[in-house]
C-alpha cells in the first residue's frame, strides 16, 4: 500500500505549494508582468507604423492582456503585422490563460477545503483530482483553439473574397482570437460597423464569444455529457440565463432604438435591423465589437448597456464583470425575501447562504471598485459628461472594451485609473471566490443583534 501511493507523493505537495502561493497574487502579477512586457514589445519600431507613447503601449497592453478591447490607437493603422500579431498573442494568453488558471486553482482547492467545499468545486468541475489537471488544461486549450479555428473558417468565407487570401484569412484569424477571448479588438477604427448587414460576420463572431463567456466548467460538462444525464445545476442556469438574457436585451434594444436614425433607425431593412439589434444586445456581455456607433445609442440604451456590462459572463470564462450566476443569485434571494422564504430556490434546489453572502460580496465589491475608479475620472476628466465617463469606467471594469469614444481624450491620470480598474475587474471576482472558499470558520458565535433595513 506505501509504494502505491509514493508516485502521488509529488503531486499532493506540488498541490500544497501551488495553494500556498495565494493564487489571486500569482494572477494579478502575471497580468501586470505580462502588460509590461507587451507594452516593452510594442514600443519596438518594428510594431508600429507611429511612434506611441509608454502610456499608449502600456494601456493597449493592459486592454489585451485583460481582453478589453479599450483603445487608445487605431490597431490597423497605427500597428504593423508585427505588432498586430504581439498583440493577437497577449490577447490569447489572457483569455486561454485565465480561464486556464481558474480551472487550475479550483483543482488545487480541491486540496485544502474542507469537505463541504470540494463538494462545491466537484458540481462545478465535475471532476476535482488533481491527476486530472492536465486533461483540464488540455480541454480548455484544445476547446478554444477549435472554436477560433471554425469562427476563422467561417469568417474567411466573407472576407477572402473581398481581401483576397492573404489579408483575408489574416483578418479572419485575428478577429477570431479576438472574439473567442472576448477582447473586442477589431483591425477597422469603427470596429464592425462596416459589416452591420452581414450575416456571416455578425452570428459567425457573436456565437465565438458567446460560447467564449459560458465558461470551463459549462463547456466541459457539455462536451462530456451523455445521454439521459441531466446536466448540473450550474450548467443549466448558465445556459438558460444566457439565452433569456440575449432575448431580452434584443428586444429591448429593438424597442428602444428602432426609431433612431443614427443607430437601427438609420438601417434598410427590418432584417437589418434585428440582426443589429441582437449583436448590440450580446456583445456588452464583455465582448466588445459593435456594428452600430455606441455614442449615438440613447440614455437609455446606454444604460442598458452598462447593465449589461455590468453582469458579464460565466464563471471562469473570458468574460468578467461580476458573473451571470452572481447576478441570478442576487435576483433569487430578492425574490424569496419578497415572498417570505428563507432562502432562494432554483429548479427545486435551495442555494446555501454561503452562495448568497459570496454573491453580494462580489456585487458589492463590483460597485465600489466602479464607484471608486468613477470617481477618479470625474476629478481627473472635469470636462467629460458623466454618463460617457460612467459608461467607460463600467467598460473597463467589465473588461468589456465599448467605448462612446472619449478613451483616447482622457488624461494620462485617467488612463491610469482604466488600467488599474481592467486589471482589477479581471481578476477580482476570481480572487474574492479564493478567499472566501478558503476563509476559515471561527468558533466563537456571538449572540444575535438587531438592525433595521430599509
Amino acid at each position: 500500500m506505501t509504494r502505491l501511493s509514493r508516485p502521488h507523493r509529488p503531486f499532493q505537495r506540488l498541490r500544497r505549494r501551488a495553494v500556498k502561493l495565494n493564487p489571486p497574487i500569482v494572477l494579478l502579477s502575471g497580468f501586470v508582468l505580462l502588460a509590461l512586457i507587451g507594452a516593452a514589445l510594442l514600443k519596438l519600431p518594428i510594431s508600429t507604423t507611429v511612434p506611441l507613447t509608454w502610456m499608449e503601449a502600456l494601456f493597449t497592453a493592459t486592454s489585451a492582456v485583460t481582453v478589453t478591447g479599450l483603445g487608445v490607437i487605431d490597431v490597423g493603422q497605427d500597428m504593423t503585422l508585427w505588432g498586430q500579431l504581439i498583440l493577437l498573442t497577449l490577447i490569447q494568453l489572457g483569455g486561454i490563460g485565465f480561464m486556464t488558471f481558474a480551472a487550475l486553482t479550483l483543482v488545487m482547492l480541491g486540496g485544502k477545503m474542507p469537505l463541504q467545499h470540494q463538494n462545491i468545486v466537484r458540481e462545478a468541475l465535475n471532476q476535482s483530482s488533481f491527476n486530472d489537471l492536465f486533461h483540464l488544461v488540455r480541454l480548455v486549450v484544445g476547446f478554444a483553439l477549435f472554436i477560433e479555428l471554425v469562427t476563422a473558417a467561417l469568417l474567411a468565407t466573407a472576407w477572402v473574397p473581398e481581401f483576397g487570401w492573404s489579408s483575408g484569412l489574416w483578418l479572419s484569424l485575428f478577429h477570431s482570437v479576438s472574439a473567442f477571448n472576448n477582447a473586442g479588438f477589431a483591425l477597422w477604427g469603427d470596429s464592425l460597423s462596416q459589416y452591420v448587414s452581414s450575416p456571416i460576420v455578425t452570428l459567425s463572431i457573436s456565437g465565438a464569444f458567446i460560447i467564449g463567456g459560458l465558461g470551463f466548467a459549462v463547456i466541459q460538462e457539455i462536451i462530456g455529457h451523455k445521454k439521459n444525464t441531466p446536466w448540473s445545476m450550474q450548467t443549466r442556469l448558465i445556459v438558460y440565463a444566457t439565452v433569456g438574457l440575449n432575448v431580452v436585451a434584443t428586444l429591448l434594444f429593438g424597442l428602444l432604438e428602432w426609431h433612431n436614425p443614427a443607430t437601427l433607425g438609420g438601417l434598410d431593412s427590418t432584417f437589418d435591423r434585428v440582426l443589429a439589434a441582437w449583436f448590440q444586445a450580446v456583445t456588452p456581455r464583455t465582448a466588445g465589437f459593435n456594428t452600430l456607433d455606441t455614442a449615438a445609442l440613447g440614455t437609455p440604451s446606454a444604460l442598458l448597456t452598462m447593465l449589461l456590462m455590468f453582469i458579464g459572463g460565466g464563471p471562469g470564462s473570458t468574460a468578467s464583470g461580476i458573473k451571470l450566476t452572481t447576478f441570478i443569485v442576487l435576483l433569487l434571494t430578492a425574490r424569496a425575501f419578497l415572498r417570505g422564504s428563507t432562502e432562494p430556490v432554483i429548479f427545486s434546489r435551495r442555494i446555501r447562504q454561503e452562495i448568497v453572502f459570496k454573491a453580494v460580496a462580489v456585487a458589492f465589491s463590483g460597485v465600489m471598485l466602479i464607484f471608486l475608479a468613477l470617481f477618479g475620472l470625474s476629478i481627473s476628466e472635469p470636462r467629460q459628461s458623466f454618463l460617457d465617463l460612467a459608461f467607460e469606467t463600467v467598460s473597463a471594469f467589465g473588461t468589456v472594451g465599448l467605448s462612446r469614444g472619449i478613451t483616447s481624450e482622457l488624461s494620462g491620470e485617467g488612463q491610469m485609473i482604466l488600467i488599474v480598474t481592467m486589471l482589477l475587474g479581471r481578476v477580482g471576482t476570481l480572487s474574492l471566490g479564493y478567499f472566501l472558499a478558503t476563509r476559515s470558520v471561527g468558533n466563537v458565535r456571538y449572540a444575535e443583534g438587531r438592525i433595521q433595513i430599509g
